[in-house]
């Protein structure tokens, strides 16, 4: 983030190498990168920028100055959004109502899971050139650990990420934006510092005083009700964390307190897990506003479990266990977890199991401001498994599924909707 004598800097246009300057002496080009540390840092955090809403505005350019939003219909809720709608306050999980308030000259788009899905491959496919150390956070976000692959690819980690998101740009026609750290906690935080089409590094030098002016919200996993809870115990800034010892931040805040104690010092341990690594496959979302009623949550546990289907099939994997995670008003976390008779990636078969798991804990009325799915005791998919050989309902199913993706493949998400996404 700071500048000096010694420092680095990188164009991320032509990738020429210099000592630092404001513009690239090779090209002209402002677009910059400049830190000390440039060419000692291999942990990367790369994010698409407004990724579902770009792909869109690439298939569709008579969408590039109008403001879209990527969601349902007027009773759905916002998947994502360009920043142009962003500009009007329109953000990710907002029901629907309220952003077409917020911005209602929006453009609004059905999500196209399959076509994500593909373009997602893409890019995986470009990563796959630069490091196995790969652990996907989603489709369109992903941490790599370069750590060893100068002396492959002949220039520092830095210059491969310029010239991966480069290349995702020129090549697949998205933007997306880089954070180059040493662990990976800086390197999520750095991504955002800069978006859209940013690159932003956090030193090892300069971690302690970056983190200690920021707001606790800037830490991973911190959202509105722990902060809200935080502040009223006056800890507002990251420094203020510092103050307590770990014991006491643990008993304050469980497990998230232990955290909490790590973290504010800028003290990650944790290595980039590969996808060969992965243990499990979950997708989950925070709600603006907590809720309580059943059917609205069993209709975000729906999307959810869609979406998850969608990238168990990208991965040609199955779960065998399915896990509910519900997170209440007071911050309490509910997990569940159930068996199936087989590893399946079906988003019906997910689903029936996970809905029985939320039937359990809704209808008394407990607010909850998250929920997630996911599958765990994972395999590799096979559609041909004896145990279906003398299901035919199960068989039924894998057909009507797969013809279901090959219909939205071809003709976009929209074209078919299953019962539980109609309205």
């Amino acid at each position: 983030m700071t500048g000096s004598p010694d420092t680095r800097a990188l164009c991320r246009d032509c990738l020429e190498r210099f000592d630092e300057s404001a513009v690239c002496p090779n090209c002209g080009s402002h677009r910059v990168v400049a830190h000390p540390e440039l060419d000692q840092l291999s942990i990367a955090h790369m994010d698409c920028d407004a990724f579902y809403a770009l792909v869109e505005k690439r298939d569709d350019p008579s969408l590039n100055d109008k403001p879209l939003i990527v969601g349902g219909g007027q009773r759905g809720v916002v998947t994502t959004c360009c920043y142009l709608a962003r500009i009007h306050g329109v953000r990710s999980a907002m029901p629907m109502f309220k952003a077409l308030k917020l911005c209602p000259d929006a453009v609004v788009r059905k999500p196209r899971m399959t076509v994500y899905v593909d373009v997602s491959r893409e890019i995986r496919a470009l990563m796959d050139q630069l490091t196995p150390a790969i652990e996907p956070l989603s489709l369109d976000e992903a941490f790599l650990d370069l750590t060893g692959t100068e002396r492959l690819h002949g220039e520092p980690p830095a210059a491969s990420m310029a010239r991966l998101v480069r290349e995702i740009e020129t090549q697949i026609g998205i933007s997306a934006s880089v954070g180059l750290s040493h662990n990976k906690f800086l390197a999520k935080i750095a991504s955002d510092l800069d978006k859209p089409r940013g690159f932003a590094v956090i030193g090892a030098a300069e971690t302690q005083d970056f983190l200690a002016e920021n707001p606790v919200s800037i830490i991973w996993g911190v959202g509105k009700t722990l902060e809200r809870r935080l502040i009223d115990d006056g800890i507002r800034l990251v420094q203020d964390l510092r103050r307590y010892e770990p014991s006491e931040l643990i008993r304050r805040y469980g497990a998230m307190g232990g955290r909490l104690a790590r973290l504010c010092w800028g003290d990650d341990t944790r290595a980039v897990a590969s996808r060969s690594s992965a243990k499990s496959v979950s997708n989950e979302t925070t709600f603006n506003e907590d809720i309580s009623d059943p059917k609205q949550l069993e209709a975000h546990l729906w999307r959810l479990t869609d979406k998850l289907s969608s990238r168990l099939k990208a991965k040609n994997q199955a779960g065998r266990i399915v896990l509910l995670k519900l997170k209440t008003k007071q911050f309490r976390l509910v997990t569940r977890r159930a068996s199936l008779e087989a590893p399946t990636h079906l988003a019906n078969e997910i689903f029936r199991l996970a809905a029985s798991l939320l039937h359990r804990e809704t209808g008394h009325g407990t607010p909850y401001r998250l929920i997630g799915v996911g599958v765990s005791e994972l395999s590799v998919a096979d559609t041909d498994a004896p145990a279906q050989l003398f299901d035919r309902k199960g068989q039924n199913a894998e057909a009507a599924e797969r013809a279901i993706d090959d219909l939205r493949a071809r003709f976009g998400d929209d074209s078919i909707k299953k019962g539980r996404s109609l309205g």
